[in-house]
């Protein structure tokens, strides 16, 4: 599977302190759960996050933001973020707040 370990690395930095955490393997790259349930992923040329159909807006006007539409079709609750959003900290912090209080809305898995 194809994505970019430096940008695995940020992910697994910026989720160090929070507990339940897990990696797999999926959407052709590797992705982040908590408690099973996913929170974000990387890809050959960036970022995914899930924020939740409520916070999908939110996260659309950060610049370096995308739907997500891997297949073809448009994943609603699913972000797409470019290498320059993931390489900013900031935006890629306003991301991931917005897809860790996804997580946490869910029940565990």
């Amino acid at each position: 599977m194809a994505y970019d370990e430096g940008l695995a690395h940020l992910m697994r930095d910026d989720l160090s302190e929070e507990r339940g955490i897990t990696e797999k393997k999926m959407f052709g790259g590797l992705c982040f759960l908590l408690n099973g349930n996913m929170v974000c992923g990387v890809h050959k040329d960036g970022g995914m996050f899930r924020v939740g159909k409520p916070r999908e807006a939110e996260a659309l006007a950060i610049e370096g933001a995308r739907e997500m539409d891997f297949t073809g079709r448009r994943m609603g609750g699913f972000i797409d973020v470019d290498s320059d959003l993931m390489g900013d900290d900031a935006r890629r912090g306003q991301v991931m707040a917005l897809a860790l209080a996804n997580a946490r809305a869910l029940p565990p898995k």
